[in-house]
């Protein structure tokens, strides 16, 4: 009975917050849910075809490609209430092997880096994504916010003088409306009014449809353009692994953020393997493959206050509406409404607390670094995958470095002064043990030494061989080294490799 109680909770600590089936059951939570997926439909549109651009392909592409992987994760994913659709990120990492070699080895990429996420996510690999540091996560989030908001930019400049007025119309109903009533999310109201009144008013400013062409209607099923053999191999499997772990980073890092607004938790491996079978769906129906995107993930959780797989899969059924039946209204839909709630949203995404002055006066300066350093290199690249190697890179150097200098050893020298025994205090790896090596009087000490390790564990070789270094330096005084303390499984480490390291 009391297995069956650690199953069942254990079970419960994945499950959706509110439950699917209490959001059927209460109408003003499915209201909530459905207006919070209209909304993120809406927000969706102008980074995917933004980024279409990016990455070669047709607007229509990329939304068809957002409809299937949001769908699909909508059923299948580890982390309900996370927007998943055709990424800016991806499209980063597909558009310089398409201006190369063109459009048609997009499919069989895609289809390579489903296969490896799948993999990763069923190996278990999804755990590594603990040792990303918080200073790297903020500095993830913080470039995301900035690079989304300078993507909007373009959308309020060189544009004529009618876009101000309603880019401000925007912003105020998006900011003054929830001080009223929350019942209907501001950003939906927003774009319903500043979309009504350039249509009554016959309004010419940058819409939808000037981004690209939004006939009605669905493509067919993808299909291969391009022989499958070693030569595309070759072309694809740089790009298939970046695209992949790309994908991974994003939506792992986004799952995080979204598992700390709703305080539930989400099953990052099924997360990972389930982003690649949406890949692969959408890669053949579709034809471009997508990751978790933050803003809309944002505007879901936060603005709409989405949090079942409900918002999602709404988003996805309502864009599919816009792209068939209602090609011609979305393509009317100006684009400065749009762009004013995503630059409020990308606003949002920042974390303002760590960069306030009291915050960074209290942080350490390496966490400081780390997080400035993440922020640089992810917008000055427009790579995330790029920004976070540095800042993990950075991150754990910096980290060797302050655990290099805390180890320490105690010398106690007998009564009779014929031995002396050292205590050794901190963790012993490649780090730190060269420390270790000169922290001994080996001149000095009589010839019987005993060192205590009863305070200290050994992680990796370097640590052997620099015991092995001090009991030969020892030896070369003519005094005998015996080693103490050690717990059991450095203990069975070290009779493994002790003596065995040496030229």
């Amino acid at each position: 009975m009391q297995a069956a109680s650690t199953t069942t909770n254990a079970q419960l600590q994945f499950e959706d917050s509110p439950s699917i089936g209490a959001v059927l059951r209460a109408p003003n939570l499915f209201v909530r849910e459905s207006l919070a997926g209209i909304v993120t439909a809406l927000a969706l549109i102008p980074e995917v075809i933004s980024f279409s651009f990016v990455s070669g392909v047709d607007p229509k592409v990329a939304l068809v490609s957002s409809i299937v992987l949001c769908l699909v994760m909508s059923a299948l994913g580890g982390r309900p209430a996370m927007v998943t659709a055709a990424a800016g990120s991806i499209a980063l990492v597909i558009g310089p092997m398409v201006k190369v070699h063109g459009v048609g080895y997009i499919l069989p990429t895609i289809l390579f880096a489903g296969i490896i996420q799948i993999v990763f996510g069923l190996a278990g690999l999804a755990r590594v994504m603990r040792f990303v540091p918080r200073s790297v996560m903020i500095g993830f989030v913080n470039a995301l916010g900035i690079l989304i908001f300078a993507a909007q930019v373009p959308h309020i400049f060189n544009v004529p003088w009618l876009v101000y007025p309603l880019f401000a119309l925007t912003i105020a109903v998006v900011l003054i409306m929830p001080r009223f009533t929350t019942a209907v999310p501001a950003p939906l109201v927003a774009i319903i009014v500043v979309t009504a009144i350039v249509m009554v008013g016959h309004l010419t400013v940058p819409n939808v449809g000037g981004e690209g062409a939004m006939a009605p209607g669905l493509p067919g099923l993808t299909v291969f353009i391009v022989p499958l053999n070693l030569q595309t191999l070759s072309i694809i499997w740089p790009t298939a692994l970046s695209v992949a772990f790309v994908g991974l980073l994003e939506t792992l890092l986004t799952a995080k953020l979204v598992d700390d607004l709703t305080d539930t938790r989400s099953h990052k491996g099924k997360e990972s393997w389930a982003l690649g079978v949406a890949n692969i769906a959408a890669g053949f129906y579709g034809g471009i493959g997508g990751c978790a995107m933050i803003a809309q993930t944002v505007v879901n959780v936060k603005i709409g206050q989405g949090r079942t797989r409900i918002s999602t899969a709404v988003a996805a059924l309502v864009l599919l509406v816009l792209v068939t039946a209602l090609s011609d209204l979305m393509a009317q839909i100006p684009m400065v409404a749009l762009a004013a709630v995503m630059m409020i949203a990308a606003l949002k995404t920042i974390d303002w607390h760590s960069i306030r002055p009291t915050t960074l006066r209290r942080m350490p300066i390496p966490e400081t670094l780390v997080m400035v350093l993440t922020v640089a290199v992810t917008v000055a690249t427009g790579n995330l995958a790029i920004g976070i190697a540095v800042g993990v890179l950075l991150a754990m150097v910096l980290f060797a470095r302050r655990v290099a200098h805390v180890i320490r050893a105690d010398r106690t020298l007998s009564e009779d002064g014929l031995s002396v025994r050292y205590h050794v205090h901190g963790p012993l790896f490649f780090g730190s043990s060269n420390d270790l090596v000169e922290r001994f009087s080996y001149g000095a000490d009589p010839k019987h030494v005993m060192i205590d390790l009863t305070y200290s564990q050994i992680w990796d070789a370097s640590s052997v061989a620099a015991l092995d270094s001090i009991e030969t330096k020892y030896r070369d005084h003519g005094a005998s080294v015996t080693f103490v303390g050690l717990d059991q499984r450095s203990s069975l480490f070290h009779e493994r490799l002790t003596g065995q390291l040496g030229a």
